[in-house]
């Protein structure tokens, strides 16, 4: 064979082949061109999720693209489901030829899986005949039909097989395909297949059915089908492919295989040739509105436009009577004739139409998200809610006439009501055939894969759950990079051959799509039916799905939108609901007073806990920092907080400005107009447009290009524009070297510039929910419970936030909690929605058994609620968290007794509804109930009370273990595990708390370090001990054990751990960490004696710490005397007692290094502490 003889793999299972193919996109059309191929096949199983993105890399890769899959063919119909139709499934390779091809392609993927999905996406015969214009068939691997009759012996079966897919898919349509891939059942399979082409004139055709890319894949593809499965690489009886050779083999290899079939070999690349299908970029298929009343769509909206723009224009008036008309006349006119000029009438009007559906529903929207918020027409359309001629917002950022692009108009709505929109939507415009949403794909990200893999490895849980923990948590790592940061990974995989075999495993997987769900947001509606452009899928909720993601959907001209949402609508909504529920009257924050004073004297101390954008530590930094006056600030504080702005010291600028501390200085006076709102710092995008326009004569068309080219920073596209602008600005007059300074400013900081039309929108939900904590904060904080009842974490943070703000949060009560958290008087009641293993069920249940009184024991309870629903875990998670206590039991007790509890109760829901039981119980009196009797034992201690209440809320709500030591933590330390956030990276801090575990490796250099975690009364923190730090501390390091960690913080977005430099034991802190140690003595009626006796006890405790002397004469003087060297003094609390007791009183103070670790350097070498020696 020479190197241009011709062979194109025309069966490949790719990553879109879930958990199944393994051959990635860009790393098969690399392959295609290393082995001389031009021309490579797509057939997943069942589905054509990865069409779009194949065709695309294959287009610009040079090779051409053949799409296809390999379907599911039902044994009978798609409406015979029985054990035989699963397992008598087959497959079948379907190629597209052309145009036609692909759409009947579409329609059989979608039919698989909105029809016939019975364990498999099947599609059957019937539907193929409908359907199979344009396609052309292979009869696929051993899996395929005929393939299987032969295996069968039943060679007239697989005669009659063929000739059908014949008949459907036309003369010349069907090949049959054979395979070298090791499997001796292949063998046979392949002379049976010679023998038929010989009888019957049926086509051969040579391909490998490739699983993975390389040879030495096969094992990680091994495990990905474990995965699949969930089984494991030991256990019988699994999926297993017997095979190595399903690879992507080279013509070479292909040839060595088919070398006396050539005909076969060659009929892959006429088939090849013969697949012609090519995608559309360029057009777009908008939707039509379903309101048009008489007129054109264009008519219509350019009506509603104007209807709305006079009630805006009524509006405005009514706030400012001087307002410019003409400025929003003429604005006004230029968008529409803008919009409809580019076809983007009926988008626009859609749009308008389910935000004022959502609105008439109650349904909270967003003010505005994106760019759109700078358009006049959206705001006259109810689409957005902010002014943007006030606000200085340029339409020409959301679309730019020069340059014809979709709109992008995402919208938030409030999360409770997103669904009942979409339903809206689908229901108006077509339903399932026209309204889908829209597909995205779970990947195996770095900590999945490696879970993944070790439970198909067999590996034990806790230690794969151990080495996915040592992960970095940074958002998107790689593995390699995790190898990078984390050093304990790579000693695991030294010391352990399997761990290490975990890892390339890993390396191979990562990153490929695991399982593919629902886009929480995007939402396409279309023209026609959406199968004339792309498959169908059926979420797992019966909702219809695209198969083809976001960016694809937007590629082939599909119209899309994003429903977001927005938790903190939600939290708005359920405030003002809890502000009117207590019979007050709710702020109307559509309109809201944006000069509050409250709320600006809120942002300016940092309150901002809760509060949208605006509650992370750096955020709180700032605005302390900034101390905004204005809501221009608020809208500036949304832009300035990201990384660039912050790394280039924008933010610095910003705020010296701002207070005066450094001059604003403009280079020419048209700059002034511009970014004075910003003290002359470049924040905006549209500061960056309105530069160019007011001093180059940049239409903002083009200024809107220079825009997107800062962002990009392209030196070519980048060129261009600083020579236009030199060039515009010098004609206006503006001095070259300033106009050369100007635009260098333009680019340093325009590359950070934030989208001004953003800013403002997510700056006015930030005030409002600011505005809400400032004058109802026991409303908002429940609200805030609420919405994050199924995060842990977050109701942790709130509640110690309300602590903060001194708002009492009762514990659960079965008598007394909703669902949600609720406000009652100036308290907060826990909602019960947040204790864990209790159910909406259970809860609906009990809150109407209580509606006629309240339940008076737990055996009242048992006898009321339905126990079906209000089950064994249920109860007895609320006794754990508290939820009984109102009854006076203790909680030891009602646990005891909950099984004779449930009995009685479901004992005596028999007898009431069942009246012949009653007939043969004795007379009793019915005043008496007769409960079973409760053991007499006493209440848990206080260690196993707040265990149970962390069992069942995942925090201790009453209580803490730690409590008792508070005052020398906070005596000891400079920080707990919630100020952390607070600290600057590097800093020096000192933290505490109980042990909660520890994780030891060995180092490259063979020495022992130790990953711990410590938990105080705030939450957990990881602390890294280095070697030389372990070697002197290790016996303090045991699970429970309180300690005090002097050390550096290491800090990133995600991440807070402390380098340790020590470990103190807490029973130890005053001994090592006290500076020195003072006497105070009242000297009223001392006598010699006493100062002997002092004198005495002082020298039974001599050790390295400075001792003073206060003697005092009350109201009269006080005398200092330090203690000579000799008498130098061991700070124990043995110490502390004896004195206080000889003497009688409270003398004793000292004086600790609390704030800093200096002791550290000053006093013990580098890796050791006294108590280690």
């Amino acid at each position: 064979m020479n190197k241009t003889s011709p062979f194109a793999h025309l069966h490949v299972h790719t990553q879109y082949s879930l958990l199944d193919g393994a051959i990635r996109i860009d790393a098969l059309m690399k392959r295609c061109l290393d082995l001389g191929m031009d021309s490579v096949a797509i057939t997943d199983h069942g589905t054509m999720f990865g069409t779009l993105e194949f065709y695309e890399k294959a287009v610009d890769s040079g090779i051409k693209p053949v799409i296809g899959c390999e379907c599911y063919v039902a044994p009978r119909t798609l409406n015979d489901r029985t054990s035989l139709d699963h397992k008598g499934l087959s497959h079948l390779i379907l190629l597209a030829e052309n145009e036609e091809g692909y759409r009947n392609l579409c329609k059989l993927c979608s039919v698989a899986h909105l029809q016939g999905f019975y364990y498999k996406p099947r599609i059957d015969k019937e539907i193929l005949k409908a359907h199979g214009r344009g396609l052309i068939g292979l009869s696929s691997c051993l899996q395929g039909e005929i393939p299987k009759w032969f295996r069968k012996g039943m060679v007239e079966k697989a005669d009659e097989a063929a000739e059908i897919y014949r008949s459907i898919l036309g003369e010349g349509q069907f090949f049959l395909e054979i395979q070298n891939n090791g499997i001796p059942e292949q063998e046979e399979v392949n002379r049976a297949l010679l023998d038929m082409s010989q009888r019957l004139s049926f086509p051969l055709v040579a391909t490998n059915d490739c699983h993975y890319l390389d040879k030495d894949d096969v094992h990680a593809h091994d495990v990905l089908l474990c995965i699949q499965t969930g089984k494991t690489v030991n256990e019988a009886g699994r999926l297993k492919f017997r095979t190595d050779q399903l690879y992507f083999k080279s013509k070479k290899e292909m040839y060595a295989s088919f070398g006396n079939q050539l005909d076969a070999l060659d009929q892959s690349v006429d088939i090849a040739k013969r697949c012609n299908v090519e995608f559309d970029f360029n057009s777009y298929h908008f939707p039509k509105y379903e309101g048009v009343q008489g007129g054109t769509e264009e008519d219509t909206f350019v009506r509603s436009v104007q209807e709305g723009f006079d009630q805006v224009l009524k509006r405005l008036k009514e706030t400012d009577s001087n307002i410019d008309e003409e400025l929003y006349t003429a604005r006004i006119k230029n968008e529409i004739s803008v919009i409809t000029s580019m076809d983007f009438s009926g988008y626009f009007l859609i749009v308008a139409d389910f935000i004022r559906y959502a609105k008439e529903n109650n349904i909270p929207v967003g003010p505005g998200r994106g760019s759109v918020t700078g358009s006049l027409v959206a705001y006259s359309l109810g689409i957005t809610d902010v002014d943007p001629i006030k606000y200085g917002l340029i339409f020409e950022r959301f679309l730019n006439p020069d340059r014809k692009s979709m709109p992008d108009i995402d919208v938030d709505f409030c999360i409770n009501g997103r669904e009942k929109v979409f339903k809206y939507v689908a229901d108006r415009y077509g339903g399932g055939d026209y309204v889908a949403q829209i597909i995205t794909f779970g990947k195996l990200r770095t900590r999945a894969v490696i879970r993944d893999v070790g439970r198909a490895l067999d590996i034990p849980l806790r230690e794969v759950d151990e080495i996915a923990k040592m992960v970095p948590d940074v958002l998107n790592i790689s593995l390699e990079n995790a190898l990078h940061m984390e050093p304990r990974l790579v000693a695991l995989a030294e010391q352990k051959p399997e761990i290490s075999d975990l890892l390339n495993i890993c390396r191979i997987l990562e990153g490929l799509p695991r399982h593919a769900s629902t886009h929480a947001a995007g939402v396409v509606i279309a023209d026609k039916p959406l199968i004339e452009y792309l498959p169908l899928y059926k979420g797992k909720k019966g909702e219809v799905v695209t198969q083809f993601d976001m960016k694809c959907v937007e590629k082939i001209g599909l119209v899309k939108f994003d429903f977001l949402g927005l938790r903190n609508l939600t939290v708005i909504a359920d405030t003002l609901s809890l502000i009117s529920g207590l019979g007050n009257t709710p702020v109307d924050l559509s309109n809201p007073d944006l000069n509050d004073p409250d709320t600006y004297r809120l942002l300016s101390s940092g309150d901002t806990i809760g509060v949208f954008q605006l509650e992370s530590a750096g955020m709180k930094d700032l605005l302390v920092q900034l101390h905004p006056e204005s809501f221009d600030d608020i809208i500036a504080l949304v832009a300035l907080y990201r990384p660039g702005p912050l790394e280039s010291r924008m933010v610095v600028d910003f705020v010296e400005r701002k207070h005066g501390r450094k001059k604003v200085e403009y280079l020419v006076p048209e700059l002034e107009s511009i970014l004075k709102e910003t003290y002359g710092v470049i924040v905006y995008q549209e500061q960056v447009m309105k530069i160019a326009g007011s001093l180059a004569n940049y239409s903002m068309a083009e200024a809107d290009d220079l825009r997107k080219a800062m962002g990009k920073k392209i030196p070519k596209i980048m060129a261009k524009h600083r020579k236009r602008f030199m060039e515009g600005a010098v004609k206006k007059g503006i001095p070259s070297l300033k106009a050369e300074k100007i635009f260098g400013l333009m680019e340093k900081f325009g590359g950070y510039g934030f989208n001004k039309s953003h800013s403002t929108a997510y700056a006015l939900i930030a005030y409002q929910t600011a505005y809400l904590k400032a004058h109802y904060p026991l409303e908002l904080m429940a609200s805030l419970l609420s919405s994050e009842m199924n995060s842990t974490d977050n109701i942790e943070k709130y509640i110690f936030e309300c602590r903060n703000q001194k708002i009492p949060v009762r514990p659960p009560d079965i008598d007394e909690s909703d669902k949600e958290f609720t406000v009652t008087g100036s308290e907060i009641k826990f909602g019960l929605g947040a204790v864990k293993n209790v159910g909406e069920g259970a809860i609906e249940n009990i809150i109407e058994a209580r509606k006629e009184e309240k339940f008076t024991s737990i055996f009242d309870f048992c006898e009321r609620v339905d126990l079906k629903k209000v089950n064994r875990r249920v109860i007895e998670s609320l006794i754990k968290c508290g939820a009984f206590d109102q009854t006076n039991t203790f909680r030891s007790q009602m646990v005891a007794s909950l099984e004779d509890a449930i009995e009685y109760g479901q004992r005596v829901q028999k007898e009431k509804s069942d009246p012949q039981m009653g007939l043969f119980t004795l007379e009793a009196d019915p005043g008496i109930t007769y409960f079973p009797t409760m053991p007499n034992i006493s209440e848990w201690d206080e260690k196993q009370l707040l265990s149970f209440e962390k069992e069942s809320l995942g925090f201790y709500m009453t209580g803490h273990p730690l409590k008792r030591y508070e005052d020398i933590f906070e005596k000891f330390a400079n920080a707990n595990t919630n100020t952390l956030r607070e600290k600057k990276d590097g800093e020096s801090v000192v933290v505490g708390g109980a042990v909660s575990s520890v994780k030891t490796i060995t180092t490259k250099k063979g020495e022992p370090m130790a990953f711990v975690t410590i938990e105080d009364m705030y939450g957990v923190v990881e602390i890294i001990t280095f070697s030389s730090v372990y070697a002197v501390v290790d016996s303090l390091l045991e699970v429970g054990n309180l300690i005090l960690i002097p050390g550096h913080l290491q800090k990133d977005e995600n991440t807070i751990k402390i380098l340790a430099d020590d470990v103190i034991p807490l029973e130890k802190a005053e001994e090592i960490l006290t500076v020195s140690i003072h006497f105070h003595l009242d000297l009223t009626g001392v006598e010699k004696e006493t100062l002997v006796g002092l004198h005495a006890i002082l020298k039974e405790h001599l050790g390295e710490c400075k001792g003073h002397l206060h003697l005092r004469i009350p109201k009269q003087s006080e005398t200092v005397i330090a203690l000579p060297d000799s008498m130098k003094l061991k700070p124990t609390s043995a110490l502390v007692q004896e004195v206080n007791k000889f003497l009688g009183y409270n003398a004793v103070r000292t004086v600790s290094t609390a704030s800093s670790v200096s002791y550290r350097n000053n006093q013990i070498p580098k890796g050791r502490s006294k108590w280690g020696e």
